[in-house]
């Protein structure tokens, strides 16, 4: 009696259903209804997906990109005044994103010959202190809903001493843009104090100027673009990539030059006779000639500030903000959702009284923060003065109603009283 034998049937080793690798002890899968997946295409996957979503919150800036009459009309409700800047700022913004958009929708499209590239037109901001520069920055990015950093040129350094090199501002744009590479490379970053970088030569101890005409030169590639390698300290970087490309990145520059006046003085104080410049700035009868003067700044004025003609090259949009007279001071105090005279208001319905404010009282208020000469920055440090007293003493007055404020009071003539009830 013969008996039959079997051969063992072989068992299918399972695979992985994206790359076709077979699963052995070194390469585990994760099992499905209908197939399997290795380790490494679970990783790639997160990477493409994770792509496709950092790639759609980029373009969200885009969607609804708003014209320029239409961003003006968004920065009049956070800043009054500076309609020359505004305007500026609103085409240069628009066209900076409308280059972005083209580029998005075909980024690997071939330029012809009859194709033209556009560049990024950086912009530089000059005014006085208190005139509104950063929060024209701030504003414009919280309308067109990207992120933002706002630097202070004053702590940056040459790379390789003490302080915050150039680089350090890339860091910060990418925490800002939450790790999102894409969206970074779309930002807007505003370095403040720009005038402080102002080439000061070599001092007498022949000291070397790294805080200066060093930080100017380090800017130089960067403002242009470039890539860069990002320092390790940003930890949100979410795409594993160590750099990041400055070529689409807007960069605004601010700063008050201060003693910029006597250069354009000079300037068009000779041989222009009639244009009203060459005037004694001493004279508070030529008030709108000092207050204008900065818009008509031209690149060799700059030069001779001491910003290296590289730099200015660098921000082909130049645009002024002037000192702020006594109309535009009383609508800073009244007019915009966070004025000063709507939060003093609040402070005192806290306590039951209400605040009232004498349209002399307001105009006296402004002339005391021109006097200070710190623009709308002022406006506060007068409104504590004329109110202490009164904030000191009301939560103690259990029957105050309401308190006014006169010119006479504003002025200092008179102090300012309480009405109580009874």
């Amino acid at each position: 009696m013969r008996t039959s034998r079997r051969e063992p049937l072989a068992i299918a080793k399972a695979h992985c259903s994206f790359c076709g690798q077979e699963q052995g002890p070194d390469l585990p899968l994760i099992a499905g209804e209908e197939g399997h997946i290795c380790e490494e295409c679970v990783r790639l996957a997160s990477q493409v997906v994770g792509s496709w979503g950092r790639k759609r919150a980029a373009a969200k800036p885009l969607q609804n990109l708003l014209k320029p009459a239409e961003l003006k009309e968004q920065l009049d409700r956070y800043i009054v005044g500076q309609d020359l800047a505004k305007e500026t700022l609103a085409v240069a913004v628009y066209n900076h994103f409308k280059r972005l958009g083209m580029e998005n929708e075909n980024p690997k499209m071939q330029m012809g010959e009859g194709d033209v590239e556009i560049e990024k037109s950086n912009i530089l901001l000059l005014g006085p202190s208190g005139t509104g520069k950063t929060l024209l920055a701030s504003s414009l990015a919280k309308i067109v809903g990207v992120p933002i950093v706002i630097a202070d040129a004053t702590t940056l350094t040459q790379a390789g001493y003490v302080g915050d090199d150039v680089e350090s501002i890339l860091t910060r744009l990418m925490d800002s843009a939450e790790g999102n590479r894409e969206l970074a490379e779309w930002g807007i970053v505003y370095i403040d104090e720009i005038d402080k970088l102002a080439r000061a030569g070599e001092s007498s101890h022949g000291t070397r100027d790294v805080s200066g005409e060093g930080v100017q030169q380090a800017l130089l590639k960067l403002v242009e673009g470039t890539r860069v390698k990002l320092s390790a300290k940003s930890r949100k970087e979410k795409s594993g990539e160590p750099q990041l490309d400055t070529r689409n990145i807007l960069f605004i520059v601010g700063g008050a030059f201060a003693g910029l006046e006597k250069y354009l003085e000079k300037r068009l104080g000779t041989g222009s006779k009639g244009i009203g410049f060459h005037v004694n700035f001493s004279d508070p009868g030529k008030a709108y000639d000092q207050l204008h003067l900065f818009e008509e700044v031209q690149p060799d004025d700059l030069r001779h500030f001491g910003l290296i003609p590289e730099f200015i090259g660098r921000f082909p949009v130049i645009t002024a903000l002037h000192d702020l007279d006594e109309a535009a001071l009383v609508k800073i105090l009244t007019e915009p959702r966070n004025a000063l005279v709507k939060q003093y208001q609040r402070l005192f319905e806290f306590e039951g009284v209400k605040l009232d404010f004498t349209p002399e009282a307001l105009t006296s208020i402004a002339k005391q923060a021109i006097e200070r000469g710190t623009g709308a920055r002022g406006l506060r440090g007068v409104m504590e003065g004329l109110l202490r007293k009164v904030m000191y003493e009301m939560p103690s007055l259990e029957s105050a109603m309401g308190c006014v404020v006169d010119e006479d009071a504003a002025k200092g003539g008179k102090p300012v009283s309480i009405t109580c009830s009874g």
